[in-house]
């Protein structure tokens, strides 16, 4: 496993890390047990950064990490989410009160006396141009709350506002082989700024595992069902935006990148873990096996030159005119 700096901050994380949205809800069915075991598998295998959120289960996430990283508080690093809990549009929601409230309960359910990474959860540009949530973040910085913070974005444009106006130590971006546009501009400015960058729906919603279909069917509590088409947040975050049978089929096209590395997934991570200016990535998981996958794309051959222009070539003459959504 290789451990990247996340931007300016003392914290050195793995290159594959791992997002809990899944195991906490609205991804259907979850196992407890079975989110325990992969967590803990991962951890046993030099994974040290897990990110969660307030609202992934109302908090049932984090507290599952607060069991899986008992004893390990230390070695492990974790990052949460807010503002989802409340109506994002409305600037009390990022008041004092109001995110001290979110941070408080966050600390409690997680089992810690600080966040090591506290998030704004896409909020809407203009909370982030009013400026006024970075004020607050940084006197819980001050009091130890809260060790760093970064804002979780929706769109390039937000992303580059964050840049260059405010002291996040990183960015939390949707970025996977069907939805590049974030190496164009963001990723190089990133690098410039010493701003961290997690990688999230890197298997835009599963399209990438090469496991659907077109007539697959989702469970009713599943963001792939209920927000197919944007109903209930932003589309980005379903299927990185792409209509699904439009998606099934363009994954189709790109399944040869399965070819010596095991089988797309672990090719997926691969490439993203390749590419200048992200510092981990951070798919989901429901099962051990998932989790399990995930793991192995540490160990799977990179892309050579070709592969990656080929690919980028394929994005931008296949892929980029059909996504929906801000971006």
């Amino acid at each position: 496993m290789i451990y990247n700096q996340l931007g300016n901050t003392d914290l050195k994380i793995s290159e594959l890390s791992f997002g809990t949205w899944a195991i906490g809800g609205a991804w259907g069915k979850t196992d407890d047990e079975e989110a325990l075991k992969g967590l803990d598998r991962a951890m046993g295998e030099g994974v040290n950064f897990f990110d969660t959120a307030d609202v992934y289960g109302d908090g049932h996430s984090e507290r599952l990490l607060a069991k899986a990283a008992k004893g390990k508080e230390d070695s492990i690093h974790i990052a949460s989410k807010f503002c989802r809990a409340g109506d994002i549009h409305d600037l009390a929601t990022y008041s004092e009160e109001s995110v001290r409230n979110y941070c408080e309960q966050s600390l409690q359910r997680l089992e810690r006396e600080a966040i090591d990474l506290y998030q704004i959860h896409c909020p809407p540009m203009e909370v982030l141009q009013d400026g006024r949530v970075f004020e607050v973040l940084e006197k819980l910085k001050q009091e130890g709350k809260i060790r760093y913070y970064g804002v979780s974005v929706e769109t390039v444009e937000e992303g580059l506002f964050v840049l260059n106006n405010t002291n996040a130590s990183s960015l939390q971006v949707i970025f996977n082989l069907l939805r590049q546009k974030p190496l164009e501009k963001l990723f190089p400015e990133a690098v410039e700024k010493k701003t961290g960058i997690l990688a999230r729906v890197p298997l835009a919603s599963g399209l990438l595992t090469g496991k659907f279909t077109r007539d697959v069917k989702f469970e009713e509590d599943d963001h792939r069902n209920f927000n197919r088409d944007g109903q209930a947040f932003n589309v980005g975050e379903t299927f990185g935006g792409l209509e699904f049978k439009k998606g099934v089929e363009l994954s189709n096209e790109i399944s040869w990148i399965a070819e010596g590395r095991g089988n797309m997934t672990r090719a997926a991570l691969k490439w993203i873990m390749q590419q200048n200016g992200v510092t981990s990535v951070i798919p989901g998981f429901k099962t051990v096996k998932q989790a399990e996958d995930n793991l192995e794309a540490v160990n799977v051959k990179g892309f050579s030159q070709e592969e990656q222009e080929r690919l980028a070539k394929f994005y931008n003459e296949q892929v980029h005119e059909h996504i929906r959504g801000a971006y």
